[in-house]
C-alpha cells in the first residue's frame, strides 16, 4: 500500500509570515498537532507542531487574563521563528511500511507528503496509520 492511499490531502498550512497565534487557532479548531509551513508557491519550508507551540508559549494559570496574555504573546511571534526546518518528508509513492519505519526511527508524529519539486501534497500522521491498522481484518 502506498502513502497516496492513506495520506490526508485536505490539510491546513501556514505561510512564513503568519503568527503563532494563527497556528494555535488552526490546531485547536481542526484538532490537529502539526501544521506544514509553505512558501508562496506551495513548497514545504517547515513544520510547526503542537510541541513547538507549547515551547513558545508563556506558562500561565488557566484564567481569562492569562489566556489573553498568552494570545498576545503568540501574536507577536512569527511562525518562521519557531518552525522546524529540517523536516523529514515522504513521496506519495512511498510504501506505508517505509513511512511507518521512518516515523518510528525518527520518533516523529507526521510526515509531510511532497512531490519531486517539494510541493506539499498532503500529510500522513500517526492517526492515519492507526486508522489503517484498525481497518485490518482480525
Amino acid at each position: 500500500m502506498r502513502i497516496a492511499d492513506v495520506m490526508t490531502t485536505k490539510i491546513f498550512s501556514l505561510r512564513l509570515d503568519k503568527k503563532l497565534f494563527v497556528a494555535q487557532q488552526i490546531m485547536e479548531w481542526a484538532h490537529i498537532r502539526h501544521v506544514p509551513v509553505v512558501d508562496g508557491l506551495g513548497h514545504l519550508v517547515g513544520l510547526v507542531s503542537h510541541r513547538d507551540l507549547l515551547r513558545a508559549s508563556i506558562s500561565s494559570v488557566s484564567s481569562k487574563v492569562a489566556s489573553i496574555e498568552r494570545n498576545q504573546h503568540l501574536s507577536g511571534i512569527a511562525v518562521r521563528d519557531v518552525m522546524q526546518i529540517h523536516v523529514k518528508t515522504v513521496s506519495p509513492d512511498a510504501s506505508v511500511r517505509e513511512a511507518a519505519r521512518l516515523m518510528l526511527k525518527e520518533k516523529i508524529g507526521c510526515l509531510p507528503v511532497v512531490n519531486s519539486e517539494h510541493e506539499l501534497l498532503g500529510i500522513v500522521t500517526e492517526h492515519d496509520l492507526l486508522k489503517l491498522i484498525e481497518q485490518l481484518p482480525e
